[in-house]
């Protein structure tokens, strides 16, 4: 197989797409700040220290294309705006639980790899 039919078939592949739709940095983070209840753009702002505004914006708005995300506009002045994960986001966690307990197991292997790798190199 060419590397650019294993690129095409990696792109095809669901699991790939799904992966790369929740793994920015901040993803999870959000969606699980909105599982339970909805909450406001400051709210999320201030539970992520380290997020900016811009980075913010972004995140929620790919949420929100993916399906990931509802962002609810209440007609008030000022506006209030509130973000609650959709039931894919929520059954989506319920898998990730496994993908979190084999990353727990493993976390001191891939760091005690990297640091072997690194010394090597050097």
């Amino acid at each position: 197989m060419s590397v650019d039919e294993a690129t095409a078939q990696s792109q095809a592949c669901p699991i790939v797409q799904v992966i790369d739709r929740v793994a920015g940095k901040w993803s999870v983070a959000i969606l699980a700040a909105t599982l339970s209840e909805p909450v406001r753009y400051t709210e999320l702002e201030q539970a992520m220290p380290g997020i900016s505004r811009r980075m913010l914006t972004l995140t929620l708005r790919n949420l929100e294309r993916d399906g990931l995300l509802t962002r609810t506009v209440y007609p008030t002045i000022p506006p209030r705006v509130e973000y609650l994960a959709t039931d894919s986001a929520r059954e989506l966690f319920t898998h990730l639980d496994g993908l979190t307990d084999w990353a727990r197991r493993h976390q001191p292997d891939i760091i005690q790899a990297v640091e072997e790798f690194t010394a090597s190199q050097q």
